[in-house]
């Protein structure tokens, strides 16, 4: 099956190749056909690489997917679409229907001089300049197979570009909407964001599924910071169980740069994580926060690399997870110190609570230091509720229940509390304690 699905693919190539006209002898299209032809050698990734030890491929293999090549008609109201956005929120909103930016449903209302907030098939034609310089140049196609086939199919997605020293006050939402209430369908949106010197913004990047078909979305984002550039992500994702999900984020940070990254797991089937930040400039920092709760057989791996290439940068990183029934969570975080990185400042933490005896939880943190003057720590821990906390809680009168879901909201609170758009942050808390039963 997983042949079938490869073939398919390369298939659906031909297709967009037949349908571009001109287009296919530009120096664009030509890092397509590069990327297609490592997809065809590599093919799905497999259990038996070190970096997909814990990862099987095999429910999303086994289906047949149909993606959009171009945007096609999509019969959903503008109630359904506010159904997704969260109470109170008030700036730009970018709405994409099965990986394609819908004009009719997104909402700019940033109005400043150099701003970009739009779709990357717009910004191919009005900042083709930009996409040359950096588009695929950082989400390495070579290795990662998966990487290799959004770029082949790079059609649409999220592009954003400040010039230096503009600071976007308004917050940003994406909304990726999976519409499979008729059949399989694939997304793969790709996202180019770049934060000339000084500039800002926060953005949150929600995912949503209708219908019952099996829905594969396999997203690339290249994130490029320059000097003194700020970046708040937040990536919630709320897919249905027949949901599959393979994000790649890819930063690149210059000096001063700040970067923070936090992602909230509660919906979906089997989701794949892969997060990486390349710290390139002096006094640059990355911040990744991570919250995951998993029911029934679902299943989250969180994939994370900071690399510490020069000296005198800083990152943290907090991982969360509540595990319960049958599922499965992974969290591979590595922190790589380079040789001349010295002054380097690198934390890494992941919590576990299993609230099953069938719950599983694969944890490996790892430090890769090659320079000598560091500070740097990682650990993983798991267990159940403390005991003595819910004696202490039901020995003052809450019932056994509320006590639990006590202790599980604290425990959630501190990667919630990241979040710095006030709306989305208080959605989280109130959306938390309904999934926790309250």
């Amino acid at each position: 099956m997983e042949e079938e699905l490869k073939y398919k693919l390369i298939s659906d190539f031909k297709l967009l190749e037949s349908s571009l006209n001109g287009e296919a002898k530009s120096p664009f299209h030509k890092i397509r056909q590069d990327a297609i032809s490592v997809f065809e050698e590599l093919g799905f990734p497999v259990k038996k690489l070190e970096e997909w030890k814990y990862t099987n491929l095999s429910n999303i293999t086994k289906n047949r997917f149909r993606q959009f090549l171009i945007p096609e008609k999509i019969n959903l109201t503008f109630e359904e679409v506010a159904g997704f956005i969260y109470p109170e929120f008030e700036g730009n909103i970018i709405v994409l229907i099965n990986g394609h930016y819908s004009v009719k449903f997104s909402k700019i209302v940033t109005q400043k001089d150099g701003v970009f907030i739009g779709s990357f098939s717009e910004a191919r034609e009005k900042h083709n300049d930009l996409i040359q310089n950096y588009f695929a140049k950082y989400a390495d196609y070579y290795r990662n197979s998966l990487t290799a086939l959004n770029t082949a199919f790079a059609i649409d997605g999220v592009f954003i570009h400040l010039e230096k020293n503009v600071t976007v006050d308004e917050p940003l939402l994406i909304l990726n909407i999976a519409d499979s209430r008729e059949e399989n369908l694939i997304a793969q949106p790709r996202n180019l964001f770049i934060l000339e010197e000084g500039s800002s913004i926060l953005m949150a990047d929600d995912y949503y599924t209708i219908g019952d078909h099996p829905f594969f979305t396999n997203s690339v984002t290249e994130i490029i910071l320059k000097q003194n550039a700020s970046l708040e992500h937040y990536k919630i994702q709320n897919d249905g169980s027949n949901a599959y999900h393979i994000g790649t984020i890819q930063v690149e940070q210059e000096r001063d740069s700040r970067f923070s990254n936090t992602t909230i797991s509660w919906g979906g089937g089997l989701i794949r994580n892969n997060l990486n930040a390349t710290l390139n400039g002096e006094n640059s920092e990355s911040h990744f926060f991570g919250l995951y709760l998993l029911k029934d057989k679902q299943f989250v791996d969180n994939h994370t690399l900071v690399d510490h290439a020069v000296p005198n940068c800083n990152s943290n990183e907090l991982y969360k997870g509540l595990i319960d029934d049958k599922a499965t969570g992974v969290f591979n975080g590595k922190i790589m110190v380079r040789k001349d990185a010295q002054k380097t400042n690198a934390y890494q933490s992941n919590k576990n609570i299993l609230l099953s005896e069938n719950a599983k939880i694969n944890a490996k943190p790892q430090l890769e230091i090659f320079a000598d003057d560091v500070k740097c720590s990682h650990g993983a821990t798991s267990g159940q509720l403390d005991e003595n906390s819910m004696f202490y809680l039901q020995s003052r009168g809450i019932s056994k229940v509320e006590a639990k879901i006590l202790l599980m909201n604290a425990f959630s609170s501190e990667v919630i509390d990241s979040v710095k758009i006030d709306s989305l942050r208080q959605h989280l808390h109130n959306l938390i304690l309904k999934k926790l039963g309250k």
